[in-house]
């Protein structure tokens, strides 16, 4: 298939971009568009869920401000702005609910940093559905892999948003594929897009998170963009010295490079049915789920201990947050709304549903603890009512991915829910439709104009 991959003589930047020229779209498995294809309609109704919101109409403004050509649309809005803030202002709003897919391999949201360049460059270039899905699939196959050798514990960890680090290269691996560039090019395209490749976890909780989702976008478009001029980045920009994971740590991980064209790391994309940090869904999950189980109202509940990992209390652990965007990083606050109102929504992230005096009562009771044993989204949640009962609860959503058909089932309810306020029934329909031929569209355009 791939001829020479596995030679262990070559470096992983190169063996990376021969992957991507390399890998023949009619080899990979059919299901596997069908998981793209989901993909792309959970990730077009939060960014139309998210259009809206103060931080893109920031970004609209800029793109207004900075002028260039009209060639890809803004979704949501009708209205067209050049190819690089198109990449920027969709990726932001895709990424302004945090309500978008994870990827544990990639260390974080992939379909955010892929989709806006992809297809940005798809609609300009008037590619076809099947070329705009193949190319997003080698995207966050590499953006995975580059992942998995960065680490949880060793890049992460380090303060690193992988969203942003990993996006930078699963952009330009997307876009330089979509370009059809040769393998010296596509190295260039990996080395332009890493040296540029930054975003600090210090920002969780600002505008600037969804800001790193939009600018990985964009700068993987401009490095694929740049190299097929012929522009120049280091050929080792991974592995080098000095180079990504020297600086930003991690190491060649063995296992995930001999897994290209073999596997397909989309086939555990997660998608959120809660538009909140991923690190306060398996809390919520568990507290509710003892709830329902043993029958508690509010008044019988004396405290929540919340067992996670020491990262996941680091990301999600705020326990006073102070703004509805900090509350999506507050596990205190996620299962208290859940609880209280059975609702987690966009609709739960407001300023009166972030101060109401019941939710505040109850975050009172519940604690957060930080347990090596528990693993990246895993918890262990304990409820003890005034009598003295306490009932526990495991749960883990990075584990409990559902199977293919009903998934398909949860992501179109999430589309609807999202989508119907704002395009209507029929429109929402048409659009569920198109997707699911998407495959076989000539003309990216199709898609574009039903919005």
């Amino acid at each position: 298939m791939l001829i020479g991959i596995q030679e262990k003589t070559l470096e992983l930047t190169k063996i990376l971009s021969q992957f991507i020229v390399e890998m023949k779209s009619t080899d990979i498995p059919l299901h596997i568009f069908e998981h793209a294809k989901l993909a792309f309609l959970d990730w077009l109704g939060v960014t139309l869920a998210g259009k809206d919101d103060p931080l893109v109409q920031k970004l609209i403004r800029y793109a207004d401000l900075m002028g260039g050509n009209k060639q890809a649309t803004i979704l949501g809005y009708g209205m067209k702005t050049n190819l690089s803030q198109c990449a920027l202002i969709n990726g932001a709003a895709s990424h302004v609910l945090d309500y978008d897919d994870t990827l544990e391999a990639f260390l974080g949201h992939p379909s955010v940093t892929i989709f806006p360049s992809l297809l940005a460059l798809s609609e300009w270039n008037e590619k076809s559905g099947f070329d705009f899905l193949a190319a997003y699939i080698i995207g966050i196959q590499v953006g995975a892999t580059i992942g998995a050798c960065a680490g949880m514990e060793d890049h992460y960890r380090s303060g690193w948003h992988g969203t942003s680090t990993i996006g930078h290269f699963a952009s330009a691996a997307a876009c330089a594929r979509l370009l059809e560039l040769n393998e010296k090019q596509t190295v260039y395209a990996l080395g332009i897009a890493g040296t540029q490749a930054c975003g600090l976890r210090r920002s969780i909780g600002t505008m600037c998170k969804p800001l790193h989702a939009g600018r990985a976008s964009q700068t993987g478009l401009l490095a694929a963009l740049l190299a097929a001029e012929g522009f120049v980045g280091a050929e080792d920009i991974l592995e080098g010295p000095n180079g990504f994971f020297e600086v930003l740590k991690g190491k060649i991980n063995d296992k995930a490079v001999d897994a290209l064209g073999k596997t397909w790391e989309i086939e555990n994309l997660c998608q959120k049915y809660y538009p909140s940090c991923l690190g306060t869904h398996s809390p919520m999950e568990a507290a509710i789920l003892v709830v329902q189980r043993e029958g508690l109202a509010m008044k019988d509940i004396k405290s929540i201990r919340v067992y996670c990992s020491p990262l996941t209390v680091d990301v999600a652990g705020k326990k006073e947050p102070r703004t509805p965007l900090e509350a999506k990083f507050s596990i205190p606050y996620c299962v208290a709304s859940l609880l209280i109102r059975g609702d987690a929504s966009v609709k739960a992230f407001t300023n009166e549903k972030l101060n109401a005096p019941e939710v505040k009562q109850l975050m009172k009771k519940i604690s957060v603890d930080s347990d090596k044993k528990m693993t990246t989204i895993s918890c262990h949640v304990e409820v003890e009512t005034v009598e003295g009962n306490v009932y526990s609860q495991y749960a883990d959503v990075m584990k409990d991915i559902p199977e293919l058909d009903l998934k398909k089932k949860k992501v179109r309810n999430k589309f609807i829910d999202l989508c119907i306020p704002i395009l209507g029934d029929k429109k929402a329909d048409k659009i569920m439709k198109v997707i699911d031929s998407l495959e076989k569209i000539g003309n990216i355009r199709t898609i574009i104009e039903q919005i």
